[in-house]
């Protein structure tokens, strides 16, 4: 007999720790996301919280500080923290470790050194005592990372950094950044990476960016001018860094396309029950036809980006990420369940009518939420660009 997807999704362990999340995110978090957000950002109380209640190391192995599992487990924690009235602001904010340290933990598990930095950075985020960030994207572009011009120069046993980054989620409140810099030429040959510590001279959070939606995320400009960072903080190999990059990205995609399929069956769900008690002229809103098809197209849409997310999901467990159909999978994963989300969120609000434009509603959270999925991690056509070329178009 063979095991389905949907089956490694509903394990008796994996229902337990979906229950679990479910608990706590309706206990720890939804009473207190309206404040989160209008404070701009998530106290770092938060991070301890959920480590504690064993959640935000989850798919980490147990080597570096984490709490084992894998990319099912965590895609759980993701389906479960929405599905009880979290945000992908939230996620984004909470788990924004799960881009600034998995360069770290790949160079380190491959022998490219990184043991030291495994202790300094890697156990303490994951036991919720430090926030990381990722540090790639720049005022002159983003999806183009071979052309990042924040430069470090080698000077002794340190190197020095200048230059600038953008849109750097938990940049205000991160202890540090894992950071993409140029050590060589041009192109993606000359990059490396680096973990800079907050509190190094020079190393300044320009502004604090305000957005239309994760409130509750905070985002930073960030400037470098003359910051000495040690030899020691170089992630992996010199000029190496591309490489470490572009292998977290069909994690990152996969992250997103289920943040994305999850905020749908959220939104689904409040439009289904809003439909239920919503009466309009004698009769509840659902029992209206146009309604229904409304629903049904949702709830179609959900699940087949469920399905093809999840797909994927099982085959990145046992398929090297350098695979250019597992690449090919995250991608089109990514695209199809953003263009569900956008569907889903704007029907949604249309069913809440004015209601779903009101501000203390959650769907409105999902609807501004929502418009960053096809942005961050490769723009949708940047991600259309690259499956043509993976599919030999």
């Amino acid at each position: 007999m063979t095991t389905s997807h949907s089956d490694l999704f509903a394990t008796p362990e994996r229902q337990a720790l979906r229950t679990a999340v479910e608990q706590f995110t309706t206990r720890e978090i939804v009473p207190h996301l309206p404040q989160w957000e209008d404070d701009g950002q998530l106290p770092r109380e938060l991070h301890a919280a959920t480590a504690k209640a064993g959640f935000l190391a989850v798919g980490y192995p147990e080597e570096v500080g984490g709490a084992g599992g894998d990319a099912v487990d965590a895609c759980v924690v993701t389906e479960a923290m929405l599905a009880a009235g979290g945000s992908t602001g939230l996620q984004a904010s909470l788990f924004t470790h799960s881009i600034a340290l998995p360069h770290i933990i790949d160079a380190a598990s491959s022998g490219a050194g990184g043991s030291r930095l495994v202790d300094l950075y890697v156990r303490p985020t994951l036991a919720g005592e430090k926030i990381g960030s990722l540090g790639v994207t720049e005022p002159s572009g983003g999806s183009d990372v071979a052309n990042i011009r924040t430069r470090a120069v080698r000077d002794g046993d340190h190197y020095v950094v200048n230059g600038a980054k953008t849109f750097i989620t938990s940049g205000v409140r991160a202890d540090f950044v894992t950071t993409a810099v140029r050590t060589g030429g041009d192109g993606h040959a000359g990059i490396s990476l680096l973990v800079i510590d907050k509190d190094t001279p020079g190393f300044t959070v320009s502004r604090s960016l305000r957005k239309m939606g994760w409130h509750c995320s905070d985002t930073a400009e960030l400037a470098f001018d003359d910051v000495r960072v040690p030899v020691e903080n170089l992630v992996g190999e010199e000029n190496g860094g591309f490489y470490l990059v572009m292998q977290q990205f069909v994690g990152e995609r996969l992250g997103l396309a289920v943040q994305a399929y999850g905020t749908a069956q959220r939104a689904l769900d409040l439009a289904v029950a809003y439909a239920r008690e919503r009466d309009t002229f004698g009769k509840p809103l659902i029992a209206r036809q146009v309604i229904r098809h409304k629903l049904v197209e949702m709830h179609a849409r959900t699940s087949a980006a469920r399905a093809l997310t999840r797909q994927a999901l099982v085959r990145s467990l046992e398929t090297p990420k350098t695979d250019p159909s597992l690449i090919l999978d995250a991608v089109t994963a990514k695209n199809v369940a953003v263009a569900a989300v956008e569907h889903v969120v704007h029907e949604a609000v249309q069913v809440f009518g004015g209601m779903g434009y009101m501000r203390e509603s959650e769907i409105d959270r999902h609807y501004r939420d929502a418009r960053i999925l096809g942005i961050g991690g490769g723009a949708t056509e940047v991600m259309k660009d690259l499956s043509a070329k993976l599919l030999g178009y």
